[in-house]
């Protein structure tokens, strides 16, 4: 099952069940895919690499919104923000342990014949590609600048 799929038949299970965050943020979801799905020189039909990017980014945006409400003194909103956070990482990939994410690096590297720091940009432009979605951008730029070095 495609993961657009998924989410449609998470939206109408969380409708018939009356549960308001799981709706909400579903229905949020759905608003960007649409949105993706018309912008000009789109797809006609959004691959699961698309729709994880798109849910990378409204996750990112929910866990920044807790942070602030939390530092703001209004924990009610951070909860929120929170709450929908769990409703969208469930449709997240799971992410890599650090050993597979060290040999998925490694593998690139040898794949580019990267010899040092100064190839850093072509390492993580492949990684990038390869490991979308499933590995923290920061956690893989620290890794690849690690393997490089070292």
């Amino acid at each position: 099952m495609k993961l657009t799929e998924q989410i449609d038949a998470d939206l109408k299970a969380a409708m018939l069940a009356r549960d308001e965050v799981k709706k909400l943020t579903l229905r949020g979801v759905k608003k960007e895919l649409i949105e993706a799905k018309t912008a000009p020189g789109a797809p006609a039909e959004l691959s699961d690499d698309v729709v994880v990017r798109i849910i990378t980014k409204m996750l990112k945006q929910r866990k920044e919104s807790a942070q602030i409400f939390e530092q703001q003194g209004r924990p009610e909103l951070a909860a929120n923000e929170l709450a929908e956070a769990a409703v969208l990482e469930a449709y997240m990939p799971q992410p890599l342990s650090t050993a597979e994410l060290e040999a998925a690096v490694q593998a690139i590297i040898a794949q580019t014949g990267a010899q040092g720091p100064k190839d850093m940009g072509k390492v993580m432009g492949m990684a990038s590609k390869q490991l979308a979605g499933k590995v923290d951008g920061k956690v893989l730029s620290e890794m690849v600048k690690g393997l490089l070095q070292g």
